[in-house]
């Protein structure tokens, strides 16, 4: 990643991020508030958008919705305040690829930064996001990348195959650089509600804590059953 752009009201967080990001060799661009952040975008087309919600005149829901018009495809990550699952659910619904909580950790923005590049990788060798695979003769179903409305057909497709098999248990193995925009959580959940009615519980494994929350709002939590590693969700789910 070459360029990212990073608009806040707040100076101090701005230079926060500059410093950070120069660190690591990534071009930083920064706005103090959502108007200019959306001129320098259309100007720029960084390939990271970084935006904090609560900003006076354009807010960053606002800022998203702009965005998100002039570059469908366009990775922006909202900074929500903490625990604030409301305003981070309704950014969802507008494609934005992830949330960050206030206090802004460094570990969080280098792991943003991480998963942002393997995402935007991935999206240029257009390598599968949801693929099912076999380990130890089980079927999972591994998802990576950023899961959208476009996710739906595969994510039904490897769903029937695994009740076509009569398995009990419908594995989701998440990489850490995926994401889910509202959208796919939609799809997500529909597609776990009908295998859920045929008998066929899913599993899931390495769900990031923020998707996790996001789940726990949307009541799909009561739905699957979660587990930190590959290995214990498989030897625990025959």
């Amino acid at each position: 990643m070459s360029k990212i752009l990073v608009i806040d009201d707040e100076r101090a967080t701005l230079d926060m991020f500059s410093m950070l990001m120069s660190v690591y060799g990534h071009e930083v661009l920064t706005a103090e508030n959502g108007e200019l952040g959306v001129e320098i975008f259309d100007t720029e087309r960084p390939e990271l958008v970084m935006t904090d919600i609560k900003m006076p005149g354009m807010d960053g829901i606002e800022v998203l919705r702009r965005i998100k018009a002039l570059d469908r495809e366009a990775e922006v990550i909202v900074i929500t305040g903490h625990g604030d699952m409301d305003i981070a659910i309704k950014a969802l619904n507008l494609d934005a690829t992830d949330f960050l909580n206030k206090p802004v950790k460094r570990e969080a923005v280098e792991k943003a930064l991480k998963f942002s590049e393997e995402r935007l990788e991935l999206a240029r060798n257009k390598k599968k996001e949801i693929e099912i695979q076999e380990i130890v003769g089980r079927p999972v179903i591994r998802i990576r990348g950023s899961i959208t409305s476009h996710s739906e057909k595969a994510l039904r497709e490897h769903f029937s195959k695994i009740l076509d098999m009569k398995r009990k248990f419908a594995f989701l193995f998440f990489e850490q650089n995926s994401s889910i925009n509202g959208a796919g959580i939609t799809a997500l959940k529909s597609v776990i509600e009908e295998a859920r009615e045929s008998g066929c519980r899913s599993i899931v494994v390495g769900l990031s804590d923020n998707f996790k929350n996001v789940f726990d709002t949307m009541g799909i939590s009561k739905m699957v059953q979660f587990f930190d590693s590959e290995q214990q969700a498989l030897e625990e789910c025959c």
